[in-house]
């Protein structure tokens, strides 16, 4: 598809405090698009905005919060005038067996994952539907493979996926363009927060070439930013990942099998691992919440 110009187009990013969304947000503006920045971390997300190129503004919101995102994206309406691009970025992870893992934190990341992606689907598409625009979901390689340690996040990300798409279908005749965007482990604070426990580092590090390796960060925002402009409904973060694609179907076999081996060859270091989410993004998610349960009391 040919491209559209970002001048003057205006974009929203949640999740824009760091890592992909930070960095996406940058991208954007540097191309001439107005930015509205959404997260958990008003500093970080002021400071930015201060820096972008062109005009921005940032709002302190969590993406699991119906009325505060329909407010969110009322008030991204009313300071821009439009809305051309939503990219659904937020997230949050946890790793570790399902059995021994938190309940809450595990919840959190269906929540944070999926609900808020949908909940940010849901306030913005009125405007989206208006200016004929383009939602762009950040899904994962997490979303084409399975993994064990990693249940939770498998598991958001491929609702997500499957969401992103049937939602494609019911709103391209309003002329609203709908892509999933798939990333393998990019340099971001999620990424090194995993890799802080022995386990998940090892473990990642067994998996098969290329999907073993951390990726820069750079070269994989700078597919996703290609993809806003071509309004894609398919974005790789990582040249290899579109080949996955036509294997999906075999890799839950081929993972049942080999995975089963790796738990039994790290089962004895299994007791004891952190159970939280992890990051610094995840650190403050549970910040967020802990507040807010404060605050109730």
């Amino acid at each position: 598809m040919s491209r559209v110009s970002l001048e003057g187009q205006v974009a929203v990013v949640t999740g824009a405090a760091r890592g992909v969304g930070e960095l996406l947000a940058r991208k954007l503006s540097a191309r001439g698009a107005k930015v509205a920045l959404v997260g958990l971390e008003p500093d970080a997300l002021k400071q930015l905005s201060e820096r972008l190129h062109g005009e921005s503004a940032h709002w302190h919101a969590d993406v699991t919060d119906h009325e505060a995102m329909t407010r969110v994206a009322a008030e991204v309406r009313e300071r821009f005038g439009k809305v051309d691009i939503v990219v659904a970025n937020a997230g949050v992870a946890t790793g570790g067996p399902f059995a021994g893992s938190d309940p809450e934190s595990w919840r959190r990341v269906i929540e944070v994952n999926l609900i808020g992606s949908a909940v940010t689907g849901r306030a913005f598409l009125p405007a989206l539907v208006e200016s004929r625009g383009y939602l762009l979901q950040i899904a994962s390689l997490a979303a084409i493979t399975p993994a064990p340690m990693m249940t939770a996040y498998c598991a958001s990300k491929s609702g997500v996926e499957a969401y992103a798409h049937s939602l494609r279908a019911e709103v391209g005749h309003q002329g609203v363009r709908v892509g999933v965007a798939y990333l393998s482990w990019t340099d971001t604070d999620m990424v090194r927060g995993a890799d802080q426990d022995d386990v998940m580092r090892e473990l990642r590090q067994r998996l098969p070439w290329p999907s073993n390796k951390t990726y820069p960060l750079g070269p994989a925002v700078d597919r996703i930013v290609d993809g806003v402009e071509r309004r894609s409904s398919h974005v790789y973060g990582q040249w290899w990942l579109r080949g996955m694609q036509g294997v999906r179907g075999y890799l839950p076999g081929i993972i049942g099998t080999v995975g089963q081996r790796e738990m039994r060859r790290f089962a004895d270091r299994l007791t004891g691992m952190r159970t939280g989410l992890v990051g610094a993004g995840g650190a403050a998610d549970e910040q967020h919440r802990a507040t807010g349960a404060t605050q109730r009391h």
